[in-house]
């Protein structure tokens, strides 16, 4: 195996164990470097690499000492200060700090200040560890090197024993045959709550030119960003704004400010493509931003008049949505119309002459039910999603939350949802993240656990991910409980993306759910 060494003037250097010469059994080789005022030498033995202070995401939850999670070739690889291990004073990172790739029955990537060299050292130059004090605590060394590299003492780290005592869950976890992962929600629940409220309407509601739309959510393929790469196809209809690769796959796209005959404005950052799919056919709609998921009763949904929807535009527009007692008009727009509209025809047409044969769009086509979908939201700079058939809506965040006096304490307040009171916590305080000042890009995921319909406030909902199944794998299991609330993870390395995926059934431990579902809410 070869072992890459970044010295402290950054250069790399190669190393082989199998090559060159034989080295004497009566020499060990070890890695040295140095953290706080301290100089540490481990085994080389587990040291797959050394490598310069990758970007790293943080994971609510995880224990103190984890700077976050990292991606290295493909691998997501956990970044543990040891700085912070040994109650060192914090120090910024420069160009001289590396991180030590070491497997202890998983590779894991320990910060140091700089790594000072590789030296081979006789046996008879380690002592015992009993003769010396200092600021480490001597049940993880394993002896002391004198005399080595131009100093007089080298304390050798153990790092199985820092696993063991800093790192216990990891340490469980070295011991099992792999990691489990059998938290998977379950679609039954689903089902019956879809039987249950048959009287409603899921919708996902977006804005073009000021005015709101939305369309029924089984319609709703994914929503994702505007690309950097539009192909624009010559002499096409004005509204076809061009063609975009999803997944190997032309996909038309269609500006629906042009197709209701609005002003046209450019695609922006805000912009967003709502992919639509029916009988194998889709279509991307460019909208100036897709607003939240509605969960909306039937009766406040009236049928367009009769008169308008006869013709242009208002055609493709089925239904009326009449939300916050008629002040706020949601337009339902109909799939079906859409793609029976002749400019839809149009785009459509257009990809068929640029698609490839027909077996490669059929193997294509097979691949798509390896992909799982996500709604991703944000909490301060990093990503997280839930599966989308776990969201049952997505509403604002009003201006002031009910307090309850009886509500549990983890409770922020409760809102009032088309007549039915909805507790509401904030998913920051729950893990263990700063409190944020209320925003008007916040909203509140509604999910339902363990028959308990619950509100998390996040600061932002991004998109709905189509994320392929080959990406998503078992996060590093850093404490009990991040375990359990993300024990996956979806690594996009092309896209230099890690969404942290959340099992929304963890989100409330079985004894708050039984607060949440005895408590008595009075909002008279």
């Amino acid at each position: 195996m070869t072992t890459e060494i970044l010295d402290q003037q950054a250069d790399q250097a190669s190393l082989n164990d199998d090559s060159s010469e034989e080295v004497n059994s009566s020499t060990q080789q070890f890695v040295t470097f140095i953290s706080g005022n301290e100089i540490f030498a481990v085994d080389m033995a587990p040291v797959q690499e050394i490598i310069r202070l990758p970007e790293v995401v943080r994971v609510p939850l995880a224990p103190p000492t984890l700077d976050g999670l990292a991606n290295l070739r493909g691998k997501v690889l956990p970044i543990i200060s040891l700085r912070r291990l040994f109650g060192f004073q914090e120090q910024t990172h420069d160009d001289a700090t590396r991180a030590l790739v070491i497997d202890v029955g998983q590779p894991l990537g320990f910060v140091v200040d700089q790594v000072a060299s590789v030296v081979e050292v006789n046996l008879n130059q380690i002592e015992d560890v009993d003769a010396i004090s200092s600021t480490v605590d001597s049940n993880l060394l394993t002896g002391i090197i004198n005399n080595v590299g131009g100093h007089s003492m080298i304390m050798v780290l153990d790092f199985g024993k820092l696993i063991e005592r800093e790192f216990a869950h990891i340490a469980a976890l070295t011991k099992t045959s792999g990691l489990a992962n059998d938290l998977l929600l379950s679609t039954s629940e689903t089902s019956e709550e879809e039987d249950q409220d048959s009287d409603e309407l899921q919708l996902v509601s977006f804005v073009v030119a000021d005015q709101e739309y939305a369309l029924a959510i089984e319609d709703v393929q994914e929503i994702i960003q505007v690309p950097d790469t539009i192909a624009h196809v010559p002499h096409s209809a004005a509204h076809v704004v061009g063609l975009i690769t999803l997944r190997n796959q032309l996909l038309p796209l269609v500006d629906l400010r042009l197709l209701f005959n609005l002003p046209a404005s450019a695609l922006d950052e805000k912009s967003r493509i709502v992919v639509l799919t029916l009988a194998g056919a889709s279509v991307g709609l460019a909208v100036d931003g897709v607003s939240e998921v509605l969960r909306v009763a039937k009766t406040i949904v009236d049928p367009m008049p009769t008169l308008l929807s006869k013709e242009g535009n208002l055609a493709d527009i089925s239904e009326i949505c009449r939300l916050d007692e008629g002040k706020r008009l949601v337009s339902i727009v109909t799939a079906r119309n859409l793609f029976d509209h002749s400019a839809i025809k149009e785009a459509l047409n257009t990809v068929s002459e640029f698609e490839q044969d027909s077996n490669e769009t059929a193997d294509l086509d097979e691949g798509m039910d390896d992909d799982e979908q996500m709604v991703v939201f944000h909490l301060d700079k990093e990503e997280f999603g839930v599966p989308i058939n776990s969201v049952q809506e997505i509403v604002r965040v009003p201006e002031e939350l009910i307090h309850v006096p009886k509500a549990p304490v983890f409770v922020e307040g409760v809102i009032n949802l088309r007549g039915t009171v909805l507790p509401v916590i904030d998913l920051r305080t729950r893990l263990s993240l700063p409190k944020l000042e209320r925003t008007d890009r916040q909203r509140i995921m509604v999910f339902m656990i363990a028959d308990v319909r619950t509100g998390f406030i996040v600061d932002h909902v991004a998109e709905v991910l189509k994320i392929s199944k080959s990406v998503i794998e078992p996060s590093p299991q850093l404490s009990g409980e991040q375990g359990r609330l993300f024990s996956r993870m979806a690594n996009m390395e092309k896209q230099n993306r890690m969404v942290q995926l959340i099992e929304p059934t963890h989100l409330v431990d079985s004894e708050d759910l039984s607060k949440l579902s005895s408590a008595e809410w009075n909002v008279a």
